[in-house]
């Protein structure tokens, strides 16, 4: 067992980030627990609680780090030709890192949602939708940065919707059996909504 010297606080803190995100990737976020962590790390419980306001603020922290993870690739998706092709990506982004990443995905909707949100990991909430955004106004470029949020939205809470029921094996039972092949038509049909009020945007290439 380590000993509290040989590691600084902020050492301690990143063992403990890096141990309940493995135990989340093998058992799932509901076998997290501050005494499972403590024996992967060899430390003590009290020494988590040194870095760690509590339970619901380690949780918090690991979240954030997997909004960080899919802020980044979604991020990074390089400019393409049409702003459809883009959302396109985008949506296909979100639903692949859902499946390769089910059990910290999941955990950001259903672990501790009655807990208050703090500041800094609602702008990391708002980070991932930023994203989104920026691409929506230029597909439609004469509505109010209020109606392109809200389209935006609008559409994210769809391709949610489908990965959510695909992860958790109903969507066959609604009709459907490709999560790839229901979000690339709900994505089709979003834009082709878009499109008709905002003709403009059709095939308008993208900023670089």
């Amino acid at each position: 067992m380590a000993r509290r010297s040989e590691h600084t606080q902020e050492q301690i803190r990143e063992m403990v980030l890096e141990a309940a995100e493995n135990i989340i990737i093998e058992d799932g976020f509901k076998a997290l627990t501050v005494r499972k962590i403590a024996m992967e790390i060899g430390y003590t419980v009290g020494s988590i609680y040194m870095v760690f306001e509590n339970m619901d603020d380690l949780i918090m922290h690991v979240k954030g780090q997997t909004l960080d993870e899919l802020a980044e690739l979604m991020r990074n998706i390089k400019p393409q030709a049409k702003i459809e092709s883009h959302i396109h990506t985008l949506a296909e982004t979100y639903l692949d890192f859902a499946h390769q990443h089910f059990n910290r995905w999941q955990m950001i909707f259903n672990a501790h949602q009655d807990v208050p949100i703090p500041e800094w990991y609602q702008d990391k909430i708002q980070s991932v939708f930023k994203i989104v955004d920026e691409v929506f106004s230029q597909l439609m470029p004469n509505d109010s940065p209020e109606q392109v949020r809200l389209a935006a939205r609008a559409l994210w809470c769809g391709v949610h919707g489908v990965c959510e029921l695909s992860l958790n094996g109903s969507l066959g039972r609604v009709g459907s059996r490709s999560a790839k092949t229901t979000v690339e038509l709900l994505v089709n049909n979003f834009i082709q909504g878009c499109q008709q009020t905002n003709p403009q945007a059709n095939a308008k290439p993208q900023k670089k």
